[in-house]
């Protein structure tokens, strides 16, 4: 149901009037949402009954000018990135050169001008079985001396290619296992569901230890991350995965839950425990603890708890039970205890603006900001009006930033400031929009964020596309089913895109690791180098 309101002069709009106009507007959003709600859920009614969706109509063409489209698409100066030639064989290695003569014979007189070359690229699939043939010896006193099995190879009757291979299909390709269970199978290759398993989730602690390395010298590498989470299902439960990363590095933690407990526990990397320190205290006040049981934590003796259990019945003794008060003591403790770790000292968070991220020196997102206004349904022509000129004016706020990004000084800096609060603090024809301009402009020191730190990032667009993957495997495979291959899905899943990030062939990454050769250096160093290299820069 769409309402016209009709156009009201200024002076028929009094305080009265206004409020109602307000109230319609706010029923006539929701009844439209409402409507769009009710249609998708018919048509998952429609898909259960074995029926058809509605279909979708796209508007005709027919008025557009397609004779001119057609002939622009034509010309050289209008094609696609990357569409133009350009000399391939220059970039291939030549494993095998192979001459081949006409088959006609030649007449008399026929001279020999070299040759026309034509590349064509093969790849080789085939099973190759090796057998290890380990002489032993009987020394004198009895015992016996084997030969050792070549590095990467100790207990596996796999060889390296093979389980890299294996790895690379899983976590890059996204194969399900059934589907590369038969895709070996159909290669000769012996092996069983469970062997396929085990390759996949088993004996992979040097991964899991680099990836564990990466987020401690991630946080280090730029001072500022930007973050983010989606669902994931774990044994046929929900759950959660949060990514943490830069443009030099991305890290997946799967979880139960999303809460600021868990995402601060994270940024404790490592130093596993709660503290009742300075910085832990800060925050419980900043929160507003009551100051009787703050008074309780830092008059204990104790201030520092390996595990939650010790931390809990030590709350539980000093009689801080509410949930409430709970919450806030255990997130300045597991916040006291990541203080351990200097790169926080510095650290800004930008994300979405969810509360479980509003830590540290937090910076939000304003493609997410501009969002809020872009969702609001216009009623008539001049909140239509309206909300396109403040959608421009929010972009071309956005575009100023960037360039201050540039080129920071102290009055482009206050320059800024000043338009921020022209911005956010109009007042236009439609009620709805006021309201969300009145509540960015509440958030003004998070959007802002970058006048005092020019190097952040304004959005968190890197972390929706490393997200992606984790969006496109929930719909592929579901969710995982036991706790080693949820762990394997974040290790995998981080060195993969840490890897792209860094320009290194994931495959190469793979069989430099699963042999054991480490010729490529750790990641968390590269990671390190490669965000000093660039601010040196």
């Amino acid at each position: 149901m769409k309402i016209n309101l009709p156009d009201i002069t200024e002076a028929e709009q009094t305080p009265l009037v206004k409020g109602l106009m307000a109230i319609i507007e706010q029923l006539s959003e929701t009844v439209t949402r409402q409507s769009e709600e009710i249609a998708i859920l018919k048509d998952e009614i429609r898909v259960l009954k074995g029926q058809k969706k509605r279909p979708v109509f796209k508007p005709s063409k027919l008025d557009k000018s397609t004779d001119e489209a057609d002939s622009e698409k034509n010309t050289s100066d209008n094609k696609r990135p990357g569409s133009r030639k350009r000399n391939k064989n220059n970039l291939l290695t030549i494993h095998q050169d192979e001459v081949i003569q006409p088959e006609l014979p030649l007449p008399e007189g026929a001279r020999f001008k070299g040759y026309r070359d034509f590349v064509v690229q093969e790849l080789e699939i085939n099973p190759h079985n090796i057998r290890y043939r380990l002489a032993y010896y009987e020394l004198p006193d009895g015992s016996t001396v084997t030969a050792a099995l070549p590095n990467g190879l100790k207990g596996q009757h796999f060889g390296i290619q093979l389980r890299s291979y294996i790895l690379y299909q899983y976590h890059q390709c996204q194969v399900t296992q059934p589907l590369l269970l038969e895709q070996l199978r159909d290669w000769d290759i012996d092996i069983s569901a469970g062997q396929l398993n085990r390759i996949l989730t088993e004996k992979h602690d040097n991964f899991h230890t680099e990836k564990d390395d990466l987020l401690a010298k991630g946080l280090q590498s730029t001072g500022y991350i930007t973050t983010d989470d989606t669902g994931a299902r774990h044994k046929g439960k929900n759950g959660f995965v949060t990514h943490i990363g830069n443009e030099w590095f991305a890290w997946f933690k799967s979880s139960n839950s999303k809460s600021r407990i868990n995402f601060l526990s994270l940024l404790r990397s490592g130093n596993v425990g709660y503290q009742v320190n300075t910085d832990a205290v800060t925050y419980m006040k900043i929160n507003k603890l009551p100051i009787e049981k703050l008074t309780l934590l830092t008059d204990s003796p104790v201030i520092s708890f390996k595990s939650e259990t010790d931390w809990l019945a030590h709350l539980m003794q000093l009689g801080i039970v509410k949930k409430r008060h709970l919450q806030i003591a255990t997130e300045g403790a597991i916040l006291g205890c990541a203080f351990n770790n200097k790169a926080l000292d510095k650290l800004a968070v930008i994300s979405d603006g969810a509360g479980q991220f509003n830590v540290l020196q937090h910076g939000l997102c304003w493609v997410h900001a501009e969002r809020l206004v872009h969702k609001l349904i216009p009623l008539n022509d001049a909140h239509r009006e309206d909300i396109n000129r403040v959608r421009d004016e929010i972009w071309l706020f956005y575009r100023r930033l960037k360039e201050y990004k540039k080129e920071p000084c102290e009055t482009k800096k206050m320059a800024l400031s000043k338009e921020f609060d022209r911005v956010f603090t109009q007042k236009t024809r439609y009620e709805m929009l006021n309201q969300q301009l009145k509540r960015l402009n509440k958030l003004k020191s998070g959007l802002l964020l970058v006048l005092e730190r020019p190097e952040i990032p304004i959005h968190t667009n890197g972390s929706e596309n490393d997200l992606r993957e984790q969006v496109k495997r929930r719909k592929v495979s579901g969710g995982t089913r036991s706790d080693l291959g949820r762990e394997c899905r974040d290790t995998f899943s981080s060195l993969k895109k840490t890897c792209r990030k860094l320009k290194i062939s994931f495959w190469e990454f793979l069989n430099d690791r699963v042999s054991h050769a480490n010729a490529i250096p750790f990641l968390g160093n590269l990671v390190l180098d490669k965000a000093m290299a660039a601010t040196t820069y």
